[in-house]
């Protein structure tokens, strides 16, 4: 089975995939990465890369409210405290109490089976990362440039030197990994001009940063082929990486070195990992706000006029229009396709696929899911367009404007929008190695702001059973599960084969109609339609078997945490569910008609009907390792029939 697995992988992934992370592999093994010497960092300044705002201008885009929201947030992270994954107050943990060792004796697991501690071997390694990417420095920089209070400095600095002392280049598990690495160095850069006035960045400290700097930067290229083996976000991460480190560091031995690997992979990224629809490669709004942020950052970084970067930029153009055509035009759609998911009166966003936390330069008050000011700040960038108010994360990335080509509108973007007050997206996707949810024609609704049709998120990666990632699996999603299987065969904790595939058939402005061949095997199909009338959204889904054996269908709504009473369960399910401001109903059918099973669960308990349940079932993740109860509606039904369910979502009238 372990061949059979492993041919199935190298087929479908394809062979140079394998390949580089095979290679990886082989080096940790060998122990390749462990006698790679540390250079000399041969550093000691770092040059200003970023055209900041002015005080002034940030205090009128923040107004008082907003200055008093970035101020007590600052001051919590002067106590020691950040907001995790953008929810909970945690604790800013940058060293260890404990011995450390080479950053590839954790990336093997010698670490956790020969010297592990009980922090070590049971914590979930994000939960270990988050505060060292230092991303709440960006809270403490606005704060000062807004009031010019030293403590706000003299607190990256103190938070700083921790880290540097407690962890040596190489050593312990914030080397582990080159985003991260990528990730801490462009904050490190930022900082650096950020505080560059205050009384508390001395020379000594200012030359550290620095050495820091190209310490970082030299870690990332050893394992880069890593990041180009996962073809996803860690390879533009790294990338962005290495050209942020370039430019700050121009005299360094290695500038030119991680300038030419920065743009490469920069582009190639942005060619390569968004498709025709302007979706990027991860299928996760989390992942697609992530890229584009890279991008306006290094976007940012090319307009600077700095005396070295025009020497630079006289020695080799691509400094200033390095990115390429496909990636500006690719850009473009990557911003028009977050734009079409984000909710224009709450901000947030279809909570689709890997959501892993991850908000690298928050650079705006505002919530983890407020989606708006990176949509504005990309589209005033890659499409010269603003589709809301002016925002602060736009002052932050002003930047080259490259929305001169000309930009249209992807199609099939799977969204209907009928009216001001509601709209919905149905998800398709046509087979892609980093689908990270089976998630074939799931269903998320939305009226006047509120998220009423649900997807449940992520909440942990690595957690013991039953919270090892499981919220990818089908029966989590709004659609119809066959025989209690996945739509495609999970491989491991993040990656699915046997790839299903999703199309649209037909739409239209109050219609969408799309099936996916994800139970082939089982010789089913499923098509979906969903349309809008009036205030009712009708989804009806049509089970189609080639096989006529009995199959066990299973059709699920996950739905906001509230009250909620079933007025009907005859032939038919009726059940109401309060809304912020109205009563909603849902009716359920079947056809044929026949003894079915229905049942709801709410937090890992059944609170209607009769059936064993998980306790995975009947949660909502906001953001990564937060969740919260959410109401889970059920119908199942076995028959050797094709099969129909109607289901009538009748909204609250204007």
């Amino acid at each position: 089975m372990h061949l059979k697995h492993l041919l199935k992988t190298t087929h479908q992934l394809g062979f140079t995939q394998v390949s580089l992370f095979a290679l990886y592999k082989l080096g940790l093994k060998s122990g390749h990465y462990k006698r790679i010497p540390i250079p000399d960092s041969q550093t000691t300044n770092i040059e200003y890369l970023f055209s900041l705002p002015s005080s002034e201008a940030l205090k009128e885009i923040l107004s008082s409210d907003g200055i008093e929201t970035l101020l007590t947030e600052a001051n919590h992270i002067v106590d020691g405290k950040f907001r995790i994954f953008g929810s909970e107050l945690s604790d800013i943990k940058l060293d260890f109490n404990y011995p450390l060792f080479h950053w590839t004796d954790y990336e093997t697991g010698k670490v956790r089976t020969q010297h592990a501690t009980p922090l070590q071997s049971q914590q979930d390694i994000k939960l270990i990362w988050e505060p060292a990417r230092f991303g709440w420095a960006f809270t403490l920089g606005r704060a000062y440039r807004v009031s010019g209070d030293e403590k706000y400095a003299k607190s990256f600095w103190r938070y700083f030197e921790i880290f540097d002392a407690g962890n040596p280049v190489n050593i312990g598990p914030h080397w582990m990994n080159g985003q991260e690495v990528a990730i801490r160095l462009m904050v490190f850069v930022w900082a650096t001009q950020i505080f560059a006035n205050s009384s508390e960045t001395t020379n000594q400290r200012k030359t550290r940063l620095a050495q820091s700097v190209a310490e970082h930067a030299a870690r990332i290229p050893s394992t880069i082929l890593y990041a180009r083996s996962q073809n996803n976000n860690h390879l533009t991460s790294e990338a962005a990486g290495l050209y942020t480190a370039a430019l700050a560091l121009p005299n360094h031995p290695q500038a030119e070195k991680w300038l030419k690997l920065g743009i490469k992979w920069l582009n190639w990224s942005f060619e390569n990992q968004i498709d025709e629809k302007g979706e990027y490669i991860q299928h996760s709004v989390n992942y697609h706000r992530l890229m584009l942020q890279l991008a306006l950052w290094v976007n940012a970084l090319t307009t600077k006029n700095t005396k070295e970067h025009k020497e630079k930029t006289k020695e080799n153009p691509r400094i200033s229009s390095w990115m390429t055509k496909k990636s500006q035009q690719n850009l473009a759609l990557a911003t028009r396709w977050l734009t079409e998911l984000t909710d224009p009166v709450s901000g947030n966003a279809v909570n689709l696929g890997a959501n892993d936390g991850a908000y690298i330069f928050p650079l705006t008050n505002g919530d983890f899911r407020n989606f708006r000011p990176v949509v504005n700040a990309a589209s005033r960038t890659f499409l010269n367009e603003e589709p809301f108010p002016v925002d602060e994360m736009s002052f932050w990335f002003e930047g080259l404007n490259v929305g001169g080509l000309k930009s249209f509108r992807p199609s099939n973007l799977q969204t209907l929008k009928p009216s001001d007050s509601t709209w919905c997206y149905l998800r398709t996707a046509d087979g892609n190695l980093r689908l990270a949810h089976a998630d074939q024609l799931h269903f998320d609704l939305w009226w006047q702001g509120e998220n009423i049709a649900l997807d449940s998120g992520t909440y942990l990666y690595n957690a013991k059973s039953p919270w090892d990632n499981p919220l990818s699996a089908t029966k989590f999603h709004n659609t119809v599960t066959v025989n209690r299987q996945d739509q495609m065969t999970r491989a491991s904790k993040f990656m699915y084969l046997d790839w299903s595939h999703g199309r649209i058939i037909e739409q239209s402005k109050n219609k969408i109609i799309a099936e996916h061949d994800g139970y082939r095997k089982l010789g089913v199909t499923h098509r979906r339609k969903i349309s809008f009338s009036e205030n009712i959204w009708q989804v009806e889904d049509n089970l189609i078997s080639n096989i006529k054996l009995p199959n066990t269908y299973r059709l699920h709504w996950l739905l906001p945490d509230s009250a909620w009473k079933v007025e009907n369960e005859d032939e038919e399910i009726e059940i109401s569910v309060k809304l912020e401001k109205d009563w909603m109903k849902l009716r359920i059918s079947q056809f044929p008609i026949s003894n079915s099973q229905f049942t709801i669960a709410r937090a890992g308990k059944l609170i209607h009907g009769e059936a064993e349940t998980s306790p995975t079932r009947g949660w909502y993740s906001p953001t990564y390792g937060v969740k919260v109860p959410a109401l889970s509606l059920a119908l199942e039904i076995r028959t050797s029939d094709d099969l129909k369910f109607l289901s009538e979502f009748k909204l609250p009238l204007p």
